[in-house]
């Protein structure tokens, strides 16, 4: 008896070091992550350091057109990793060529204890027509709080673009851009991951648990502020991704990226309370997507496969349309046919001409490329338009290549 207590004794001692090491642990880890809640620094002149020549890898983030016509494109160098940063460069001819690199968000720095980084974000411009950048900084890839920030620049069209200094919005990372809905209010999809801190950070920030999902955050002040309205729970996610549109009898329907595909939500409160989702019809890869609604009413989409119900992996780029709100799609113009082709991200002008941006072997030819054409060109599954061009190039990385 005496060495069963002694036993048991001696195991919650045990049990008691562990966990106080545990804590010790978080505590420093979390201290750490304080770091990523320093205000970022803009460098709007990053030549010749971020020129293409010292740059290897390329993974697109966004794009988005401004009031005179000017192309932003939004992308990241470094690697799909703790090296991450962020590179921007415009257009002033539909796509057709391309600036040196303009705006670098880099916050990387040998005084810290471990990498920081920005790897998630996008460009939006708002009614105003001001054009905002959204990114996250964390420490490493994901610290389990992270956080979003924007910075927003009321003269994109500008020789010399005024950004202003970065706010932080909250926890989490944005992928995709706001969007204006009926009300008039702006709804901007935050994802805060529901697997917590990555790798060394696991275990960390649990405070924020409760809180973990497809968020929505909604601004009723032109973007001064940002309120969390409510978020949608998906199993098995992989980093949501999540996009919202709104239908014509104004519910609210999210997309999301889980490791079964895409799945989907709906509220019909403004985003406060979303349904239990379910499988959506349309079948993806575990991949970025891109949905929106068009000036003539109708849903584009821009997803892998040249089918809405089948695809084979990231290959096969295409867009589709939807008069119906998404019930049934048709089209399938087929934007780039090759392997290692992902994440679409875009806008319509004002001219209805539609663009997407993409990227094609981050690692090695590390190309962010660009699709120009019409709703036409999508009903008829080619190319009709004069103006319409496939694959066009944005940029591509240069370093330790002849």
């Amino acid at each position: 008896m005496i060495k069963t207590v002694i036993a048991i004794i001696f195991t919650l001692l045990a049990q008691q070091f562990i966990f106080g090491q545990e804590t010790d642990r978080i505590a420093e880890l979390e201290k750490i992550a304080d770091h990523a809640l320093e205000t970022p620094t803009l460098n709007t002149s990053p030549l010749p350091d971020y020129d293409y020549d010292q740059l290897d890898y390329g993974m697109t983030i966004g794009i988005d057109r401004t009031p005179e016509g000017r192309i932003w494109a939004c992308w990241v160098a470094g690697g799909d990793s703790p090296k991450a940063f962020f590179v921007l460069a415009t257009s002033d001819d539909e796509g057709e060529t391309w600036s040196k690199p303009r705006l670098v968000i880099d916050t990387h720095s040998p005084e810290l204890p471990m990498d920081r980084s920005t790897l998630v974000g996008n460009l939006w411009t708002d009614p105003m027509g001001r054009l905002w950048l959204f990114f996250d900084q964390s420490m490493k890839m994901f610290d389990g709080r992270g956080g979003v920030w924007a910075t927003v620049c009321s003269d994109p069209d500008s020789e010399t673009p005024h950004w202003s200094e970065p706010k932080r919005i909250w926890h989490g990372v944005t992928l995709n851009k706001p969007v204006v809905v009926s009300s008039g209010e702006w709804m901007l999809p935050i994802s805060l991951d529901e697997r917590g801190g990555l790798h060394e950070f696991q275990g960390c920030f649990r405070d924020l648990d409760p809180l973990r999902g497809a968020n929505v955050f909604v601004s009723t002040d032109e973007g001064t502020t940002w309120t969390r309205r409510g978020m949608a729970n998906f199993p098995q996610p992989d980093w949501h991704e999540h996009m919202v549109v709104e239908k014509t009898d104004g519910t609210l329907w999210m997309l999301a990226r889980t490791r079964n595909g895409i799945m989907e939500s709906t509220s019909t409160d403004s985003g406060s309370t979303w349904s239990t989702p379910v499988l959506s019809a349309i079948k993806h890869p575990v991949a970025r997507f891109h949905i929106r609604r068009l000036r003539s009413g109708r849903l584009l989409l821009i997803k892998h496969g040249d089918k809405i119900d089948s695809h084979s992996g990231r290959v096969q780029l295409s867009a589709w349309l939807s008069d119906d709100d998404g019930e049934t799609w048709n089209g399938g113009l087929v934007l780039d046919e090759r392997n290692g082709i992902s994440y679409p991200d875009g806008f319509q002008s004002p001219d209805g001409t539609i663009f997407i941006s993409y990227d094609r072997n981050r690692s090695t030819d590390g190309e962010i490329l660009l699709a120009r054409f019409t709703e036409a060109d999508i009903q008829a599954g080619k190319l009709v338009n004069e103006g319409s061009r496939l694959k066009m190039l944005i940029s591509r990385p240069l370093k330790n290549r002849e």
